[in-house]
């Protein structure tokens, strides 16, 4: 993915432009899913604790990227915390933690994650960094990959590198970041946004889905299946699924449309219509979808062409079915309606997706 970086004239790691959108697809990454790390040592993500930092937050960046490993169970990705001066550093919680590195780490950074804190100060109040905040992110090197996790977006807005850009961050802040940031285009409605070298991500627990997303997006959907698992976490949640619904959890006198779902992933590879996974469930088709709205937060036919695009990308990776068959198996019948569909949510072809995602055949790693 070709890019261009920009620096503004305060010095600050200015915006580096390539694809746009929710989701940039697998562009950015030129080796197969379990390969040693390029350059000789791992993708090395810098976490920055700001005073009043909050623990769960901190802690999802060490425990995702931390869990990925190549083949030869090599780590894949090194992660150091870093803080404005080495030393303690307060949280939102009863206790403080210590860092050992200050911000000079942070010009070491292929990755910088900026998790919530509840002491933001100017950044949440006024829009503008502090001194030393500004002082740590200008030794950031241009072209380095930008992370929010929830409210450290007013971080990243603060600095500049939002403006003109989609971003996100918890949904109980959104309409004070639009005031605060007008020139960035917030949405609400989602759990994160990749926006090629810079990603937000809502509150709390979409932070570990944008995390999963940036392993997936890195190295591929075995390798963060797998980080999943040992989190014990579902390995994809999409980032355009809605970060508040209304009824997650529905009450027990209502009926719930999770056997209709668990109907539909056993037979992806044939034709589903919605009226039949309303009939799993007894229910009208307009009561269904209503209710499978409020308990997934997307319409049914998003989440079923999700599930077939992940099933795609779970065969492109790791059979030797050729794209037609692929095809057939992920439900979309044919190469060409499978092309679009992943033309739309990866931004690559299948066979760029298979050629970008697999270091040798299936034949060979058996």
């Amino acid at each position: 993915m070709s890019q261009t970086t920009e620096t503004d004239t305060a010095g600050r790691p200015g915006a580096s432009f390539g694809e746009r959108g929710r989701t940039s697809g697998a562009g950015s990454r030129a080796s197969g899913s379990t390969e040693a790390p390029a350059g000789g040592r791992p993708h090395r993500v810098v976490v920055l604790a700001l005073d009043g930092v909050i623990p769960f937050e901190l802690s999802i960046p060490f425990r995702i990227f931390g869990r990925a490993r190549t083949a030869t169970h090599e780590p894949l990705y090194e992660i150091v915390t870093a803080a404005l001066a080495p030393g303690p550093v307060r949280t939102d919680a009863d206790f403080s933690i210590t860092v050992d590195q200050g911000p000079e780490a942070l010009a070491e950074a292929d990755t910088v994650v900026i998790p919530a804190s509840y002491r933001l100060g100017p950044a949440y109040t006024e829009g503008r960094l502090t001194d030393d905040l500004a002082a740590a992110l200008a030794g950031i090197r241009p072209g380095t990959r930008m992370v929010s996790i929830c409210t450290g977006s007013y971080v990243l807005a603060a600095a500049g590198l939002l403006d003109g850009r989609p971003a996100t961050t918890h949904w109980s802040s959104t309409e004070h970041f639009q005031r605060l940031f007008p020139a960035v285009r917030v949405d609400a409605d989602v759990l994160f946004i990749d926006d090629g070298d810079v990603l937000t991500s809502a509150g709390v627990a979409s932070g570990i889905d944008l995390c999963l997303h940036m392993v997936r997006r890195d190295h591929g959907t075995a390798v963060a299946n797998e980080v999943a698992r040992l989190s014990v976490v579902p390995p994809h949640r999409d980032g355009g699924q809605a970060q508040y619904i209304q009824r997650p959890v529905p009450e027990p006198q209502f009926a719930t449309t999770t056997g209709a779902r668990a109907w539909a992933l056993a037979r992806l590879h044939q034709p589903i219509q919605l009226r039949d996974m309303a009939a799993q469930e007894a229910m009208s088709v307009r009561t269904f979808t209503r209710r499978f709205r409020e308990e997934v937060g997307i319409s049914p036919g998003q989440w079923l062409t999700q599930q077939r695009v992940e099933r795609a990308r779970h065969l492109l990776e790791d059979s030797d079915l050729s794209v037609d068959q692929v095809a057939r198996d992920a439900g979309f019948g044919t190469a060409s309606s499978m092309r679009q569909h992943l033309q739309a949510a990866l931004g690559v072809s299948p066979t760029v997706y298979r050629r970008t995602f697999r270091a040798a055949p299936v034949s060979a790693r058996r």
